[in-house]
């Protein structure tokens, strides 16, 4: 919906003056592609008990997707500025905030504080705030657990803290991928992704692939792409937000 429409008032035994509903198109282009492919020998393939089709597709696989954390991290220009600001440590949106046992929980209000401002509530109940960590703003995450509550915090000092914990209201997850100096947060299912289902996931073998218009290799080939975009539509993007760390 491109424009909101506006209560009007009624009166009793007078017309309905509707407002017109109208749409505005915002386009995901897919346009960013990354593959991978190895040639594997055919003595090799004979001799190894590890150069199998499937672990090579498994290690494929594990690389694309460790491509497609790190493209949508690298999207932090996109989203909504927060700094120190935005925890009531002056600055800008745009200032650093040092990460620490006893700043991550200002953190994780001021999202939750700076949602509600961008009438963010409904979809924030609907699908939850989510965090990508550092791992060592995951640690520091770990050490408020442990120092605070009482059944929480017995909890956490026996088992520790794991990714996917719901803690704070929010669902808290780490990644090694983040640009560096930004942390995303935010309303879950609002950035966008597109991903292209004909190329994702599909394994191709290819027996003696060419070297050169002239020869061919003795061996097999595996190889796998990805095709993604990326979307935050207009209406939301003060929902997503790119925590500045130092």
């Amino acid at each position: 919906m491109s424009t909101t429409p506006a209560v009007t008032t009624v009166s009793r035994g007078t017309g309905l003056v509707a407002s017109t509903f109208a749409e505005t198109a915002e386009l995901l282009t897919i346009s960013t592609g990354r593959d991978l492919g190895l040639f594997v020998d055919w003595a090799d393939l004979g001799q190894s008990n590890w150069t199998k089709p499937a672990e090579l597709f498994d290690r494929i696989g594990a690389l694309l997707n460790e491509f497609i954390e790190t493209n949508f991290l690298a999207q932090h220009a996109s989203w909504t500025d927060f700094g120190t600001s935005s925890i009531g440590l002056g600055g800008s949106a745009t200032s650093v905030i040092t990460v620490s046992a006893s700043t991550i929980d200002d953190i994780v209000r001021g999202v939750r504080r700076e949602v509600r401002e961008n009438n963010g509530q409904f979809m924030m109940n609907q699908f939850g705030i989510g965090f990508g960590w550092r791992a060592a703003d995951f640690e520091y995450l770990e050490a408020f657990s442990q120092a605070n509550g009482f059944a929480s915090a017995d909890r956490a000092l026996q088992e520790g803290v794991v990714e996917g914990i719901h803690y704070l209201g929010c669902d808290h997850y780490w990644t090694n991928d983040n640009a560096a100096n930004h942390v995303f947060a935010g309303v879950k299912k609002t950035h966008r992704i597109g991903i292209l289902r004909n190329t994702y996931g599909r394994a191709h073998v290819i027996d003696f692939p060419a070297a050169d218009t002239n020869t061919y290799l003795s061996g097999q080939s595996f190889y796998s792409r990805v095709d993604i975009g990326h979307l935050i539509p207009s209406a939301h993007s003060g929902n997503v937000f790119d925590v500045n760390v130092a």
